[in-house]
């Protein structure tokens, strides 16, 4: 069974009075657009796992556990962690982790929760 690791920064830790977030973003929509895209790909016959991790030394604990725990054919990376400029260091720490724990997954990024199965799916045909 394929297995994807969706990578994500704990909504409930987001700033969303950053003004490069999306507006209208909140806690709520982004838990909602999570399960959308767990959903997503049980609907294609993969295991989906999530990761939402805290922007700090914890955080990435959380990430190295989760890349230990099992084995994954994909992990992508959320726009959350990339997106906001002041997350930069973040977003280098996670690819770093990923690239470090699970050397022959393949990584991926979506641009909103819910299109997480279809970031996967364009890695996984490439293999």
């Amino acid at each position: 069974m394929t297995r994807i690791l969706f990578v994500g920064q704990k909504p409930e830790t987001v700033d969303f009075s950053d003004p490069s977030l999306p507006p209208g973003f909140n806690a709520e929509k982004i838990n909602a657009g999570i399960a959308l895209g767990v959903a997503k790909m049980t609907e294609r016959g993969w295991r989906g796992d999530t990761c939402m991790i805290t922007p700090d030394a914890a955080g990435n604990a959380m990430l190295e556990d989760a890349l230990k725990a099992a084995t994954y054919d994909c992990v992508v990376v959320g726009g959350g962690l990339r997106l906001p400029p002041k997350s930069l260091e973040l977003f280098e720490t996670v690819v770093n982790i990923i690239h470090k724990a699970a050397p022959n997954a393949a990584i991926a990024f979506n641009t909103r929760p819910e299109d997480t199965a279809e970031s996967a799916a364009r890695q996984l045909s490439e293999r």
